[in-house]
């Protein structure tokens, strides 16, 4: 009988949290880096900031998580951020200044719809 190594489940676990991006949302983040002329190996990194979360343009790194849309990716997560996002979901909403993503819980974001 072989031992589990707990760390390797917690690990294993952590990289199962996938956050939930929306189609706008990631039409959104495509059109901005289309707009920046950003190559399909770059995307936009999500990062939290005293208490709101802020996007930075950055290449993969190992263990990323990664949204993709169109052939591009265009979300980057960090490992280390997923626990922060789990149960939430990245979105976008029309303002009079244009679109603007958002980061909400999960049940909120869907009641809004």
């Amino acid at each position: 009988m072989s031992l589990i190594n707990p760390w390797n489940f917690i690990f294993y676990q952590e990289r199962q949290i996938v956050i939930s991006v929306t189609e706008y949302a990631k039409r959104e983040l495509k059109a901005i880096l289309t707009a920046k002329g950003v190559s399909s190996e770059k995307g936009l990194r999500l990062l939290p900031a005293e208490g709101e979360f802020v996007l930075a343009l950055d290449t993969e790194l190992a263990g990323d998580h990664v949204v993709e849309y169109d052939g591009a990716k265009v979300l980057l997560v960090g490992i280390e951020y997923l626990k922060l996002l789990k149960g939430k979901m990245v979105d976008c909403r029309e303002t009079e200044e244009g679109a603007q993503l958002f980061v909400d819980e999960l049940s909120t974001a869907e009641s809004k719809r």
